[in-house]
């Protein structure tokens, strides 16, 4: 069975997204579930304009549920890298005012959610043990992240 936390460890942000956008458009093109003709125009099934395929095989279950899976997975480690992001232009001197108009949102949003995410890391190290961030580095963040006029 495929589950976001099964797929998480096999694939990086690139090979999640590439197998995702594979699946999806496969997806898009195969014809609908229980569409004999392969798509829009059923009085001409081999219309080049027509975008479902009938040559394109639809997903299997298997396939769905890994589809499904893989965009919790390419979320996650999205959300991860954008964390990751801020940081560094913290590191480099942006404001939080800078940093949120860069997200597409607030400096407070911007540094509340910095925070959860260093918070949510430190509570992962202490869950797992070797996952997360050490309560050191956690502190490292913090004052790096600095308060929300910094």
């Amino acid at each position: 069975m495929f589950t976001p936390d099964s797929l998480e460890g096999d694939f990086t942000l690139l090979t999640a997204a590439a197998r995702y956008d594979e699946l999806r458009v496969r997806d898009a093109l195969a014809p609908a579930a229980g569409d004999a003709t392969g798509g829009e125009h059923p009085d001409d099934p081999d219309d080049p304009d027509d975008p479902a395929d009938p040559e394109v095989p639809s997903l299997t279950r298997d396939e769905a549920l890994e589809l499904l899976a893989l965009g919790e997975v390419v979320a996650r480690k999205a959300g991860y890298g954008r964390q990751l992001a801020v940081r560094s232009a913290r590191a480099v001197g942006a404001s939080w005012s800078q940093i949120g108009a860069a997200l597409g949102t607030s400096k407070q949003a911007a540094w509340e959610a910095h925070g959860r995410w260093i918070d949510d890391q430190a509570e992962q190290r202490r869950h797992s043990g070797y996952e997360g961030m050490s309560e050191r580095d956690a502190a490292a963040a913090r004052a790096l992240a600095g308060d929300l006029e910094g």
